[in-house]
């Protein structure tokens, strides 16, 4: 039996529909919706959708649904209200079957869907500069959708597109000779870099030989590039750590991997290319500008070099061709979408792109500061991430110290957990195509859909198994709250559905925040340890432990810790 309610009633909803009309529905189709209306668990609506369709009035057919209505084992009663809404009651035998197969069960009812090879790109920070706070979202977003992927069954090619390639890296191998040691503060390096490309002619000069010398090959120049690189990566991997981002070096496709492969790009697109001013251009169907002139992805420049959307061309080819991928996600910021929507069409006309692949920009906004503008320092510089993440650390801290009765050594790494885990759950509750605000206040309140309060609800669960000297019995269901509970419980695997087919971790955080409320209620308003009634008492120790169970996966998920205590 399916432990996704919605998706059960959704199927005898369309059966019962079908015998009765001779139409057949999609489960989307049924519109069955949790209700919220006291006394009533789901709502199907689709008689209201059907009447002019099959000319019968919307309460007629909600009449003759709850007649055909396969649900003896489900509910206790399918009512009709109003012009043709249909209120569906589950029994509670029911409830408390679906609730005991989740016992056990890790995956808590979500099925293990028909793999695909899916190549995600997220994090992609520059080399000889450090991540700031517009990297964020990219490698937090793409991490938990990479977690997503893989539970659901997938296979996940995560990919980190380093920007370590072009023009710009002649002056930093240039400059480099000047740094003795490791480079500890790649933004400095990078201004002094560009201080003396701007001031002096002379450094200017050998900066743009040097590229030349970057692009044919030189041992010298690679070797100093080279070192460039790992130290970029010794930066990127410590944030990285500090996020709990899966991102390794194994991970790390930067842009001169694909170097080799920009003349074959050239040539696979002689049939569809054109020379424009010089350049090598594609020109997809339907882009144009305000004045109506066709926009190009420019592949090869006038002077031979090759633009972004030459390696974009290779990216794509390699991950398809080389690493047989059937999906391509790319988390990059929204003001690309464009770039992506001319890529994509692109590789269609090309041939690259098939009915049987799937390619998709997953855009992002920006993340604010609380005065509603682009987060910047006081100087009006980007906010280093290390620094942005370190004080969401020691903010943490400052609230473990004062309420924590841990021992101080077991308070850092709570405070780490709590801190790092506030971020990203304040960035992955929000709509990653929106842009969102920034606040350390906000997002490690008590109160709220934080990821404070959904840590201290699981701790709370927590606390109650640990001081238990027994396990848990059969779920039995006593008291209302029980029951909300174990209908939360019960819409695990539809919203991790949901969240994952719209690539929206927000949906699954909404349902953690909503399972965290319902465990508190219960929490008030049911004894466990006290209550005398030894059947309900380990009932109830088995609801706390499917709940803290619950939690856990689903910050996992997300790519958050989950601290045993506070």
């Amino acid at each position: 039996m399916n432990s996704d309610l919605g998706t059960e009633l959704a199927g005898r909803v369309t059966r019962a529909i079908q015998a009765t009309t001779g139409l057949a529905l999609t489960h989307e189709e049924a519109l069955v919706r949790p209700s919220a209306r006291a006394g009533v668990d789901y709502q199907c609506d689709v008689a209201m959708s059907l009447g002019r369709k099959v000319g019968k009035a919307p309460r007629e057919i909600a009449a003759q649904l709850v007649e055909h209505l396969d649900s003896a084992d489900l509910l206790a009663e399918a009512v009709v209200a109003g012009p043709g809404f249909v209120n569906l009651v589950l029994s509670a035998e029911a409830l408390q079957g679906k609730a005991n197969a989740l016992l056990g069960d890790p995956r808590f009812g979500v099925p293990a869907v028909e793999p695909r090879r899916i190549a995600i790109d997220y994090g992609s920070p520059n080399v000889a500069k450090e991540m700031h706070v517009g990297h964020l979202r990219s490698a937090i977003i793409g991490d938990a959708l990479a977690r997503m992927l893989r539970f659901a069954g997938h296979e996940v090619l995560p990919h980190n597109h380093l920007g370590d390639w072009g023009t710009p890296f002649g002056m930093l191998i240039e400059h480099l000779p000047e740094v003795t040691g490791d480079i500890a503060d790649l933004n400095a390096f990078y201004r002094e870099a560009r201080a003396r490309f701007d001031a002096d002619p002379e450094f200017a000069d050998l900066a743009r030989k040097r590229v030349v010398l970057l692009q044919s090959g030189d041992e010298a120049t690679l070797a100093s590039w080279q070192r460039l690189v790992d130290e970029s990566l010794k930066h990127f991997d410590a944030v990285y750590e500090l996020l709990g981002v899966g991102l390794t070096r194994d991970d790390v496709y930067g842009e001169s991997f694909y170097n080799p492969y920009l003349d074959g790009i050239v040539e696979a697109l002689k049939g569809i290319s054109e020379i424009s001013d010089g350049a090598v251009c594609v020109f997809p169907d339907g882009f144009t500008n305000r004045e109506g002139d066709r926009l190009p992805l420019i592949v090869r420049k006038r002077d031979g070099g090759y633009g972004y959307a030459a390696t974009d061309f290779a990216t794509f080819r390699y991950w398809t061709g080389e690493r047989g991928a059937t999906d391509l996600l790319y988390v990059v910021g929204t003001p690309q979408a464009q770039h992506f929507a001319m890529l994509f069409a692109v590789c269609r006309q090309a041939g690259w792109l098939t009915d049987e692949q799937h390619a998709e920009h997953l855009g992002f906004g920006s993340v604010l500061g609380e005065d509603g503008k682009m987060m910047k320092t006081r100087a009006g510089k980007s906010i280093r991430l290390v620094e942005l993440l370190t004080e969401a650390v020691e903010r943490a801290a400052a609230i473990v110290a004062e309420r924590s009765t841990l021992p101080e050594t077991e308070q850092a790494a709570v405070a780490r957990a709590i801190g790092i885990g506030a971020a990203k759950y304040a960035d992955l509750s929000s709509d990653r195509e929106r842009d969102y605000t920034f606040s350390y206040d906000r997002m490690l309140a008590m109160e709220g859909n934080t990821n404070v309060y959904l840590q201290y609800a699981n701790t709370r669960g927590r606390s109650i198994l640990a001081k238990s000297e027994e396990d848990g019995g059969p779920i039995l269901l006593t008291k209302p709250q029980e029951r909300e509970l174990v209908l939360t419980l019960l819409r695990f695997p539809s919203a991790f559905a949901s969240a994952l087919e719209s690539y929206a971790p927000h949906k699954l955080c909404t349902y953690l925040y909503e399972l965290a409320t319902a465990f508190s209620q219960f929490y008030t308003h049911c004894h466990v340890l006290k209550e005398e009634n030894a059947e309900v008492r380990k009932s109830r120790l088995s609801l706390a432990r499917l709940s803290s169970d619950a939690l856990v996966l689903g910050l996992s998920l997300l790519g958050i810790e989950t601290p045993q205590r506070l």
